[in-house]
């Protein structure tokens, strides 16, 4: 496996898997890697015969009072994991190397930005947005794999694919959960032992809502309502618990029916840490247990 630190190296190590016929494999991460990223690496493997891994802690997603200086970085033991999960390659520039001096291109994003952490975020997807497009750009033709955890970046990221033409498969890869149902993120780190065991309201909420939807209960306020009574519990902050359509992100009103599939999400403070977490109901398992 080999790592990569500059854009002329990505592209001279990409050309010749492509020249032998491989397809090629994109897993976007911000480092600080666990089970969930290896479970992509793994996804893109059974996808691609050439996968390249990208750690970059992109600037431009982090708003000026979020965590970007401490935001867990650990290059070394993520190359180890890396090389245990099989990757061939890996993308690790600098600041310098992804945002050239004078740079001042951004990719706009729509509507798909308005709701759930667009507003509580601004400029985050643009972010999102600009970095991944430039990662498509330098990989050219592949599949692309994105947790499903970050549903919202997902969508995005499919709708910015099709809008550009971009010759990159977007594929969203279930929700890697821990034994006892709290979504790995690298942000877990931050927690306390007493806020992770608060943190577990996140999935029991979404799973009482989830059970009520396959029990046949459509009303989004009180699918809503049975997931943010468990999190308003425990929260320090709620961003926001909400029931969107799954396709377009789309708030339902209050007392509205949600048809047989939509997102519920959720985005809180536990102590410092900001968590977020989500069901497609009708789609997705309850989270357990």
């Amino acid at each position: 496996m080999k790592a990569l630190r500059t854009v002329a190296d990505l592209r001279s190590e990409l050309a010749p898997a492509r020249r032998g016929g491989l397809r090629i494999g994109l897993v976007p991460t911000m480092g600080a890697l666990h089970e969930g990223h290896l479970a992509l690496v793994r996804a893109a493997k059974e996808r691609a015969s050439f996968v390249a891994v990208s750690i970059f802690v992109n600037p431009t997603q982090f708003g000026p009072n979020e965590d970007f200086a401490k935001y867990p970085r650990d290059l070394a033991g993520d190359l180890a994991k890396l090389a245990s999960a099989h990757a061939d390659l890996v993308f690790a520039p600098d600041g310098k190397a992804m945002y050239p001096e004078g740079e001042e291109t951004r990719v706009r994003v729509g509507p798909l930005a308005a709701s759930l952490c667009g507003p509580f975020r601004p400029g985050h997807f643009e972010g999102v947005a600009t970095i991944v497009t430039k990662l498509f750009a330098l990989t050219g033709p592949s599949v692309a794999v994105f947790g499903k955890k970050d549903y919202q970046q997902l969508a995005i990221l499919r709708r910015i694919a099709r809008d550009l033409f971009l010759p990159v498969e977007v594929v969203g890869h279930p929700i890697i959960r821990e034994a006892d149902g709290l979504a790995m993120s690298s942000r877990n780190a931050y927690l306390s032992a007493d806020e992770r065991k608060k943190a577990l309201a996140l999935s029991r909420g979404l799973g009482a809502a989830a059970r009520a939807f396959a029990a046949g209960e459509r009303r989004a306020d009180v699918l809503r309502g049975l997931a943010r009574t468990e999190v308003d519990a425990v929260a320090t902050s709620v961003d926001y618990v909400d029931v969107v359509t799954a396709d377009g992100l789309v708030p339902y009103a209050a007392g509205a029916p949600t048809g047989d599939r939509a997102l519920l999400a959720i985005a809180c403070r536990i102590g410092t840490t900001r968590l977020i977490d989500n069901v497609v109901l009708g789609e997705d398992p309850p989270p357990s247990p």
